[in-house]
């Protein structure tokens, strides 16, 4: 089934979030209050709720999305490329433009979203952040009354998985037992925070997020044996 899916109808994406503020002081009462709560069972070690803040970013009430990158084929004769785009910024302007782009150009039935560990992390943190923000969802996020074989979602970890729910394999980790050619990154997720906050180096963030975009396409083609993406495919639009 997997070698029978379009390229051109797959939008392979990427998000980076953070913590909401920079620093649990910054908090409300009630929410310096909801936070501990949310996290007794993940702190450890003795962290307090102020020093666990550091991970914020990974749940949805707490954090918010900084960048979302995005990727796609286009195929025209023999010639094969990867279009790579960014939304950053304010995240309600990012949400909007990332929903407007599902709706003018992904929105058919045969289209579908490509992420790792998507179904856990990007998806279904897109989702909550639009409801949060006063956004309708589109309707390749919202899987209210779908059947499973009609979510239009792919996962290159799920993939991975073949039927076994206990196994997890970071993005780098499977592009490493792959072969896949390891992109220089000059950071990782646990550096998002500080490098937004602290080094307000955007650009940074957005290369990290893209570079992410493109090994999980990477991923996807392997999972399908055919031939990688050489840098020369590879378009930043």
């Amino acid at each position: 089934m997997l070698y029978k899916l379009n390229l051109e109808h797959i939008l392979f994406l990427d998000i980076e979030t953070v913590p909401q503020h920079q620093n649990f002081s910054n908090l409300d009462e009630t929410a310096q209050i909801l936070w501990e709560q949310k996290t007794q069972y993940q702190r450890k070690d003795g962290y307090t709720p102020d020093e666990f803040y550091e991970r914020a970013g990974i749940w949805a009430e707490f954090g918010k999305i900084v960048c979302i990158s995005v990727g796609y084929f286009k195929t025209q004769g023999d010639v094969r490329t990867f279009r790579v785009t960014s939304f950053y910024g304010d995240e309600p302007d990012i949400l909007k433009q990332f929903k407007q782009l599902l709706q003018d150009h992904f929105s058919h039935v045969k289209h579908l979203l490509c992420a790792h560990n998507g179904k856990e992390f990007d998806f279904p943190y897109i989702a909550r952040r639009m409801i949060i923000n006063g956004i309708n969802l589109p309707y390749k996020l919202d899987l209210f009354g779908k059947k499973p074989w009609e979510v239009p979602h792919l996962d290159t970890m799920e993939l991975w998985k073949f039927g076994d729910y206990k196994h997890y394999t970071s993005l780098k980790l499977l592009a490493h037992v792959l072969g896949i050619p390891s992109p220089k990154e000059d950071m990782d997720g646990s550096m998002v925070k500080d490098v937004f906050y602290k080094e307000k180096d955007i650009d940074r963030i957005i290369t990290y997020c893209e570079l992410d975009v493109v090994t999980t396409a990477q991923v996807f083609l392997r999972l399908r044996n055919e031939e990688l993406l050489t840098d020369e495919e590879i378009k930043k639009v």
